[in-house]
């Protein structure tokens, strides 16, 4: 497969009505088209429409995935819930974030090129499911997506040490910030540095939950809940809007320098406890093959001179497995033979057999081989 897109595009706060849908379908004849959602990939060819578009006309998600490492993100937010000031001090240094506003919505692009993955092969399928709750969390003023966007400048050496981060960190992570790092390739280790502090105010008791209720004056309840009764979906992230806000205190900012340097730090402790593991995973295989052979020795001490008869035919035979075979079986010989000091002896018969096999090329450069193994076992 020469080049592979995949698009995918979800309705949320309305449905789309029969005339929407009918029209996406005179864009593309092959999608997916639900009344909350849009789905299609290209292994030729492209999408006949601007995902701008759609996302201004009829979608409020938008995930967009090729295998040239390109990924992006869109959203769109009712703008009366996001105050650009309050976001613009992440995005100072990302230059691969677009933001405008059509009609009564704020849209926000998020697209960026050569995205390091992982070498597994990757539809695009299931991640706008896994993104999709960062949209309420947004709504509800959770600004920590914007944070992990500053912390792309941070990775990429755009921001200097004696900037201060725009949020005291950013506390546990959830599933969907967590897949947002991953989808946009994200440094774990900034990443895990930044969620090493800060609160988790997105957790609400229900003691929390009746003081901020509490709060609300009788005409709001009143207006909230009429809301709630025409099926108005952003109720919920106003309130908890209101909760983070009540909830929030100031703490101390770290500075970039000290960030960079506790990833660092992160970093080496990974790199190490991953050396051990591999190293604990060699040793374990080390272990587990050497009690084998030990097994295999056992066996081959009680089968005598069969075994040297066995390594005949199986030259005789003449084939690449049947060469393999007996230079398996002369190479568990040979650690026999100096287990139980009679070297000499397997020498000889070694010796002899090259002989008598002198013609068969193949066979003799196995030999040679199993010589070097050997030499370097003992070593």
């Amino acid at each position: 497969m020469s080049e592979y897109q995949y698009y995918e595009f979800q309705a949320i706060d309305r449905p789309l009505d029969r005339a929407a849908q009918e029209a996406l379908r005179s864009i593309s004849s092959r999608a997916r088209i639900t009344a909350t959602s849009f789905t299609n990939h290209y292994e030729w060819g492209d999408i006949k429409g601007d995902p701008r578009k759609f996302m201004e006309q009829w979608f409020d998600l938008h995930l967009y995935l090729a295998n040239w490492s390109t990924r992006r993100l869109m959203m769109r937010l009712p703008k009366r819930f996001l105050n650009r000031t309050r976001i613009d001090p992440f995005l100072r240094e990302v230059d691969w974030v677009e933001i405008w506003t059509s009609g009564d919505n704020l849209i926000i692009d998020i697209c960026r090129d050569e995205v390091e993955a992982d070498d597994n092969w990757d539809d695009g399928s299931g991640w706008l499911a896994a993104l999709a709750p960062l949209r309420a969390d947004v709504l509800s003023g959770d600004l920590r997506l914007f944070y992990l966007l500053w912390l792309t400048a941070v990775q990429d050496e755009l921001v200097s040490d004696d900037d201060v981060e725009p949020l005291p960190g950013i506390g546990r992570l959830t599933g969907a910030l967590e897949g947002f790092a991953e989808f946009f390739g994200i440094d774990p280790d900034l990443v895990q540095a930044a969620a090493e502090r800060g609160a988790d105010d997105a957790v609400m008791s229900k003691d929390e939950l009746r003081q901020t209720l509490a709060a609300i004056s009788e005409r709001e309840k009143i207006e909230l809940l009429s809301r709630v009764a025409e099926g108005d979906a952003h109720v919920a992230a106003e309130l908890r809007s209101r909760f983070r806000k009540r909830r929030s205190a100031p703490a101390a900012q770290w500075t970039v320098g000290a960030l960079r340097e506790r990833a660092r730090e992160i970093g080496k402790t990974r790199v190490r406890a991953e050396a051990e593991r591999r190293e604990a995973e060699r040793r374990r295989q080390a272990e587990e093959a050497e009690k084998a052979r030990r097994t295999r020795l056992k066996v081959l001490k009680k089968r005598g001179a069969n075994v040297w008869r066995e390594i005949e035919q199986e030259i005789e035979r003449c084939s690449a497995s049947g060469y393999d075979r007996a230079a398996d079986l002369l190479s568990d010989l040979q650690v026999l033979a100096i287990d139980e000091g009679s070297e000499d002896d397997f020498a000889h018969r070694l010796a002899s057999i090259r002989v008598r096999h002198e013609k068969k090329r193949k066979f003799i450069e196995r030999l040679t081989r199993l010589g070097r193994n050997n030499h370097e076992r003992t070593a």
